[in-house]
């Protein structure tokens, strides 16, 4: 009997429309004859089951069901496409656990924590990972600039705390412009965390329990043509993705160990996406995306295409692992 798979995507925050694109490719990727595929838009107005038509109905939340052809659907696993909230801050997660059903990202704990960059550098330091020299503020602090800037120097970044995708953050190269980028971040998020330039190679680096394994994809670099990898250098062409990334092989070992370590140090499930420089020859981790963009363009689905793993083969074991 075919199981039903409820696609999630839209979501809470700046991200919603890439959210959309990235659950409308796997409802096209995945397999109409192995499984029943069902579109779930989340909004913060409405949860609704979109149709081929595109006609909404309302989504059950006591038990996460819908009414389709006046029969009641439940589901037996959810594929999690939702980026930033809810879906990849925990919310999701604790939801469907709650009710008893298997979803393709990570756990509760490990989404809420990675959501959270100050949160998550700050429990990986003590295994050696290796970070930018940071700086927390929360709204209402008062404004140190000397101390800020005494202790990550200039130019920094300034970037909401929980915020995916580039939204909050600006790269500052005069303390004039300082507070402006503080209330930018703020317009994102109620913490923000400032951090050192590190001047280096970017990279990306794509890791995902594939077939019960822990795999570290085929290596991304990226090369902005921006000033920094912000929304449009990410979604709208304003870079350069190259897989594998021109690397030396001693780098792309010392970035997939690490990678792969911060994986396991946090027990992590379904698909991650961290990002990297190297300074000093040393990769550096500035975060851990858990629900990473998945249209044909994205990063992870070039990684996977470069490792011989085509998106219905990922899409398709993402289900699998999740309902084992």
């Amino acid at each position: 009997m075919r199981k039903h798979i409820a696609i999630i995507m839209g979501g809470y925050s700046s991200e919603y429309e890439i959210s959309l694109k990235s659950g409308n490719v796997v409802y096209e990727t995945l397999d109409s004859e192995k499984y029943n595929l069902y579109r779930i838009h989340i909004f913060k107005h409405k949860w609704v089951y979109v149709d081929d038509n595109d006609a909404e109905f309302q989504v059950n939340k006591h038990d996460f069901s819908i009414i389709k052809d006046k029969k009641k659907v439940t589901f037996d696993c959810v594929f999690n496409a939702i980026h930033g909230s809810p879906g990849e801050d925990g919310f999701m997660q604790a939801y469907f656990e709650l009710l008893g059903i298997p979803q393709t990202s990570c756990n509760m704990y490990q989404a809420a924590l990675t959501f959270n960059k100050r949160d998550c550098l700050s429990v990986l330091k003590p295994y050696g990972i290796k970070t930018a020299e940071s700086y927390y503020v929360n709204l209402g602090d008062a404004i140190d600039e000397d101390a800020i800037i005494n202790k990550v120097g200039l130019p920094c970044f300034v970037k909401a705390n929980k915020a995916g995708s580039s939204f909050g953050i600006t790269k500052v190269y005069k303390r004039q412009d300082l507070q402006n980028a503080i209330d930018v971040a703020f317009a994102e998020d109620d913490e923000i965390i400032i951090e050192s330039f590190l001047d280096g190679v970017e990279v990306s680096v794509g890791v995902i329990k594939y077939k019960g394994e822990v795999t570290v994809l085929p290596i991304t670099e990226i090369v902005s043509n921006n000033d920094f990898f912000d929304y449009k250098a990410k979604y709208l062409g304003e870079s350069q993705e190259i897989t594998p990334a021109r690397i030396s092989d001693e780098m792309t070992k010392k970035v997939q160990t690490v990678a792969k370590q911060v994986y396991n140090i946090l027990k992590m499930n379904g698909f991650t996406r961290s990002e990297y420089i190297f300074k000093d020859g040393e990769p550096h981790l500035l975060e851990v995306n858990t629900v990473p963009g998945l249209t044909r363009a994205s990063i992870l689905p070039q990684q996977a295409n470069a490792a011989h793993i085509s998106l219905e083969m990922l899409f398709d074991n993402a289900i699998q692992e999740a309902l084992k």
